[in-house]
């Protein structure tokens, strides 16, 4: 694994720097649990902004496809990525606590000496993606598609039975 690019938050923004670069979706350890598979790669820019609103912040992009599981017919749902975000940057937690939450504006984040590029895209990656994903017309089970669906009582009596109805 290559090394991966650090920032000084605070300096990257108010020096209005650029990075950009294009990282394979097995190197995100934490989004492969909502993946079908680790194949492709996910491209991102993330460049500083001096003032955005009154505060030094982070504009990041991200584009890309990744494999994830349709959570009606289990099968294969490519879910084409698109992410722009802006991170406002604040000095402590406190501050972000301090805050009233507006689900309209842009997100707050602890500038950091030492902030981790690829951790950053990650976290807007997990949250740009669906808790449920489902394709807009699945296959469906064999059951749903006769229309002989059975109920869960009737399940539940061929379980307690020994048989299935």
């Amino acid at each position: 694994m290559a090394p991966q690019p650090v920032i000084d938050g605070l300096e990257f923004a108010k020096s209005g720097s650029r990075l950009q670069g294009i990282w394979p979706v097995a190197d995100f350890a934490r989004l492969r649990d909502a993946l079908l598979s680790n194949e492709g790669s996910l491209r991102y820019e993330l460049r500083g902004v001096p003032e955005h609103q009154g505060r030094p912040a982070l504009r990041l992009r991200v584009d890309g496809a990744l494999q994830l599981v349709c959570q009606r017919c289990l099968g294969a749902l490519e879910y084409p990525l698109r992410v722009e975000v802006a991170l406002l940057l604040v000095a402590t937690q406190r501050e972000i606590d301090a805050e009233p939450l507006d689900a309209e504006g842009p997100e707050s984040i602890v500038a950091g000496k030492e902030m981790q590029v690829r951790e950053l895209v990650e976290d807007e990656v997990l949250l740009a993606i669906p808790i449920a994903p489902r394709h807009d017309a699945c296959a469906g089970s064999a059951v749903e598609k006769a229309g002989t669906r059975p109920t869960p009582f009737a399940e539940l009596r061929g379980l307690m039975s020994g048989t299935k109805h």
